[in-house]
């Protein structure tokens, strides 16, 4: 068994011409031995997003901080703390952040070696 604290965990900035005031934390990964599944929480800065993007897994996002909007193929809906998303593989999608506040989100995807 693995126990860690998140504000233990390393965060990583992501930084590229997608993304925009992202950073990234392995909450639960390969070097906690979880062979199948990560967990991760992202953190999108006020006017912050993730990339438009799709892949061919699934993954599942919970929102713990703030205020957000998930863009999907069928449009924009804002998520607040609580909500849950289900992305189902090869779905574009993308999360902003339009307020100026932190938006935070835990996001479960497969360890695809």
């Amino acid at each position: 068994m693995v126990i860690k604290k998140v504000n233990q965990v390393l965060k990583t900035k992501i930084d590229d011409e997608k993304t925009k005031s992202v950073t990234r934390q392995i909450l639960i990964g390969e070097d906690d031995g979880s062979d199948n599944i990560i967990m991760r929480l992202f953190t999108l800065g006020p006017k912050g997003y993730s990339p438009l993007h799709t892949h061919d897994f699934e993954h599942l996002v919970k929102v713990e901080k703030g205020r957000g909007i998930a863009v999907l193929e069928k449009g924009e809906q804002e998520i607040t703390e609580g909500d849950l998303v289900y992305v189902k593989p090869n779905e574009l999608h993308q999360f902003r952040n339009d307020s100026d506040e932190e938006f935070q989100f835990i996001c479960v995807i497969p360890n695809k070696k």
